[in-house]
């Protein structure tokens, strides 16, 4: 394998960042065994997004809405959660029966799993952290920059050669987020640097899993990377906590946002892992990728709804490019024109067999654009009723479980 085809190889790994982020994702793993899917891909998509947008608003909702700020503590929480729901899963079912074929020894576990573990727990505590200070729609423009930093650090630690032309493939996606972060209202420095803190750990993280655990022997399915990371990046986390936030942490904390609630936080954390295993089992990385594109734009929507969190029209534009610039890099320029090529007949073909529901699906699009553009420029109406809309989701969920 060439260089710049590890390169890639890391870069297409840290493609998805939401937390919890899996230490190793390798589609070869999972398909050693091939089986017709039960369901159409399009369930184990949805799933995914669902889970996926679900546990970024869960975090944001816990550590900024209901004010539980405890972000190390929380991200203890989910490992701690993971390692005993893996450990359940390895005795009692036999979907983790793969990783009886990774030769993994104590010296292996030591010398890799416990120092990329360290990257791990840095990154998933840094990235909790920025969700104290700022919107999740700027957090997913921010984390689009993800291919640029594993490509950079690459090149920073001397595991591939420097490839300008590979660099200005990825100079739409930073030129995008730049953009972005220009549009920004509600910039606030810490929690930039946090975001940033925590991009580069997991960007060292994926360049040590590519140079430490590279063997075929060691290729592991997303749960099977968690049932042996979990155990040690709770005990790193564990250790962090004791002396930073556990002084200050009481059981009058716990209850305000209740067992319940923390209990399905790292439910759908875990849940989460569990579906990108059918996704990918089922799908393909490519898949992966393009689902995350569309995870991360609903997910600027959601946060705009659930959390009133302002877009400029700037930030659309700026985070558009990035997403293309994201998509080109993965995909490259003769797969991109295939594919649309391909999506151009398939477009012709829906619309001679449904030309009217074609024709909706246009004025739709059309009228949700127009939206877009006047919000984006125009000022806020009817702060009362908007308030008690989001007051009245409030009461659903509650402030003490969900």
């Amino acid at each position: 394998m060439s260089a710049e085809e590890k390169v890639r190889s890391s870069v297409d790994a840290a493609r998805d960042t939401a937390l919890p982020v899996l230490p190793t994702v390798n589609p070869d793993a999972l398909k050693s065994a091939p089986e017709p899917p039960s369901f159409h891909p399009a369930v184990y998509i949805a799933t995914w997004i669902t889970l996926s947008s679900s546990t970024i608003v869960f975090n944001k909702y816990i550590l900024d809405t209901a004010k539980f700020h405890f972000p190390i503590f929380l991200t203890t929480w989910h490992l701690v959660f993971a390692t005993i729901m893996t450990q359940i899963l390895a005795r009692f079912t036999t979907i983790l029966d793969s990783r009886k074929k990774v030769p993994m020894t104590g010296r292996v576990y030591l010398r890799a799993i416990v120092p990329i573990g360290i990257f791990f727990s840095m990154s998933l505590i840094c990235g909790n952290q920025a969700y104290l200070y700022l919107s999740v729609a700027f957090i997913q423009m921010l984390k689009a920059t993800m291919p640029v930093a594993v490509l950079i650090t690459t090149w920073g630690l001397g595991v591939a050669p420097v490839n300008l032309r590979t660099l200005g493939n990825v100079s739409f996606i930073v030129i995008g987020v730049v953009i972005a972060s220009m549009g920004e209202i509600q910039f606030v420095m810490v929690g930039f640097l946090f975001q940033c803190a925590g991009i580069v750990f997991e960007a060292v993280r994926l360049v040590m899993v590519q140079q430490l655990l590279s063997g075929a022997d060691f290729k592991m399915d997303p749960l099977v990377s968690l049932y042996y990371y979990a155990p040690a990046c709770a005990v790193i986390n564990g250790m962090i906590l004791l002396f930073t936030e556990l002084p200050s942490l009481t059981m009058a904390d716990i209850d305000r946002v209740g067992l319940i609630t923390l209990f399905a936080n790292a439910s759908v954390a875990f849940l989460l892992n569990v579906s990108v295993v059918f996704l990918i089992g089922k799908t393909s990385s490519l898949v992966l990728t393009l689902s995350g594109v569309l995870k991360d734009i609903l997910l600027v929507f959601a946060s705009m709804f659930l959390f009133k969190d302002p877009v400029t029209l700037l930030q659309a534009f700026g985070y558009s490019i990035a997403l293309g610039g994201l998509v080109f890099y993965k995909l490259g320029g003769d797969k991109m024109k295939e594919y649309l090529g391909q999506g151009s007949m398939k477009w012709q073909e829906f619309g001679h067999t449904r030309p009217v529901l074609r024709k909706l699906i246009i004025f739709a699009a059309v009228i949700i654009s127009m939206f877009m553009v006047l919000g984006s420029l125009g000022p806020r109406y009817a702060p009362d009723s908007t308030n008690q809309v989001y007051n009245g989701i409030g009461k659903l969920i509650g402030e003490k479980g969900v």
